[in-house]
């Protein structure tokens, strides 16, 4: 049974990361960079939560979101996932992914089916880390904004060129259309 790690929202600034299921690369395979954009809009409309950063990977996102008000993060994230994936699920049948709807219908638990849980499209957790300094909020900066061309990561020439980044907002000053940033100098820790 895994075990559920509720996040203290005293704490108004976190590192974010959530995943699709066994890293397939959902995001990039159905389009669906889109839902991330909606969901950051509807975060900070609905619960006044700001995205700092953020970077939408083929198959994971890694961001940084600001909460001014108490909120259940647990709740917040999970909430998002969830209407998300009924949107990917869809968005595969309409492209007739066979093969990929069978290996996300076929990880889902007993239990998860009982639930009404038909594919398990993310990984049942995230990773939510309290960022209180600003050597930790430099560093996670870095790291969202190179994610791209790191690694086994090649998806632009530069990290600039990324375009689900909010790499540009902070190095060039470029306005993201797709979501409104709060700058990180205007968070407080």
């Amino acid at each position: 049974m895994a075990i559920k790690t509720i996040h203290d929202t005293t704490n108004k600034t976190w590192f974010i990361t959530f995943t699709c299921f066994n890293w397939i690369p959902l995001f990039q395979v159905t389009n669906s960079y889109d839902l991330i954009y909606n969901w950051f809009n509807l975060i900070k409309e609905k619960y006044s939560i700001n995205t700092s950063a953020f970077v939408i990977m083929p198959n994971h996102i890694h961001a940084i979101l600001h909460l001014n008000t108490s909120n259940n993060l647990n709740k917040v994230i999970s909430n998002g996932k969830r209407f998300m994936a009924y949107e990917i699920v869809k968005r595969l049948k309409a492209q007739n992914q066979k093969d990929i709807l069978l290996k996300l219908s076929e990880a889902c638990s007993d239990d998860e089916k009982n639930k009404g849980q038909l594919h398990k499209v993310f990984e049942p957790s995230f990773d939510a880390k309290p960022i209180i300094t600003d050597f930790f909020l430099y560093q996670k900066l870095s790291y969202i904004h190179n994610n791209p061309v790191s690694g086994k990561w090649m998806l632009a020439e530069t990290f600039l060129d990324y375009e689900h980044s909010s790499a540009g907002f902070y190095e060039k000053d470029i306005v993201n259309e797709k979501v409104l940033l709060k700058h990180y100098l205007d968070m407080e820790f």
